[in-house]
């Protein structure tokens, strides 16, 4: 089994990640830490000193033994980072948002495909017990036909968090919190419940004085029919990420713990029966689910999976696109004040970019 090699690039939300690459250490190893300064290198490594620091990212794609580039930048820096990585015969590994466009995932395909090289885009909050649960009991027939869900993206970010001058901006964050904080949670429906048929949104900016929006309400309708509302603050006291799913057999409800706001899938679900489904049915099932790694250990896991050639559940770009694809149709209906069906092809207006014409 191959120990794959890794660079990560960035010093922001690099620092979990660093974390997690640890814990499943005999699949991979950090090889480089590359950031702005050598300060924050140096909180991250602490004690570490076997992983090389560098503060060029040009002369990390020069290093032959590097397999994954694993970028952990601001968003405005992502489609040519992918690019520039996948082009020095690099897989990649790249933090939500992907890319700021469906132009932009398209191009980035394009080059994966004419490379040979994968991009793994991130989506942690895929990866843990609560939704290994949920899948096994779909899987089971005992969930039976998805009726509703509802989603709760409830979380609180003021003057601290957007302290960092990209932030909250259009040109740095690209969007707001549709963009950056409520993109896991739609990406989890669509997991669950399979492709978006159509969203009317609602956006505003109540919480804060920034550029993009932070408050959102999205009505959204799955191909299945499954009927989906989606809330978005914030301006909460706290952070809370909830999942309600309702399907004809029973309801499945993440626990909301204020310790786990940003790993729902790996928090305490509740799995209440509805008849003739009984709870000693649902037990059963439950009974036979391992324990999986969780959030980005979970996710690494399955990229060294895929890259052994072996079965994997790992998230791709076509997952990306959707999501970026479900992004792009949301700024639309908000800006449209109507309901928009997916999918989006190349027609649409904002296929190159949801930036405000005026930014």
């Amino acid at each position: 089994m191959k120990k794959y090699q890794v660079a990560i690039i960035g010093t922001n939300i690099g620092a979990k990640h660093y974390e997690d690459f640890k814990k499943v250490k005999e699949r991979f190893n950090v090889h480089t830490l590359c950031g702005l300064t050598r300060e924050a290198i140096d909180n991250i490594l602490s004690n570490d000193t076997e992983t090389k620091v560098s503060l060029n990212f040009d002369d990390v794609l020069k290093v032959k033994e590097i397999d994954i580039i694993d970028i952990c930048l601001p968003p405005h820096l992502h489609f040519s980072a992918c690019k520039k990585a996948m082009e020095a015969g690099k897989h990649v590994i790249c933090e939500k948002p992907l890319v700021s466009s469906l132009k932009e995932v398209d191009e980035l395909d394009k080059i994966s495909k004419e490379t040979g090289k994968i991009i793994f885009p991130v989506f942690q909050y895929r990866y843990g017990l609560g939704f290994s649960k949920l899948k096994a009991l779909i899987k089971s027939g005992l969930a039976g036909k998805p009726l509703v869900a509802s989603l709760e993206t409830h979380w609180n970010r003021g003057k601290d968090y957007y302290s960092k001058p990209w932030r909250g901006t259009w040109d740095g964050e690209q969007g707001g919190a549709i963009l950056s904080h409520s993109i896991h949670i739609h990406d989890l429906i669509s997991m669950i419940l399979g492709p978006v048929s159509n969203v009317f949104a609602k956006l505003s900016t109540r919480v804060n004085n920034i550029e993009v929006e932070d408050c959102a309400a999205l009505s959204i309708e799955m191909e299945n029919g499954t009927l989906v509302t989606s809330s978005i603050t914030l301006g909460a006291a706290n952070d809370t990420s909830r999942l309600r799913f309702c399907f004809e057999g029973l309801t499945a409800e993440s626990g909301a713990s204020p310790d786990k706001p940003y790993s729902p899938a790996d928090d305490e679900w509740h799995f209440l029966p509805r008849s003739p489904v009984t709870q000693a049915q649902i037990d059963e099932v439950l009974a036979k689910v391992n324990e999986p790694q969780s959030w980005y250990a979970g996710m690494f896991d399955e990229i060294a999976n895929k890259l052994d050639g072996s079965t994997s559940d790992e998230v791709t770009l076509s997952d990306a696109r959707k999501s970026l694809e479900f992004v792009t149709a949301v700024y639309d209906s908000s800006r449209q004040n109507k309901n928009i069906k997916l999918p989006i092809d190349k027609d649409n207006s904002l296929y190159n970019s949801w930036l405000p014409k005026n930014n």
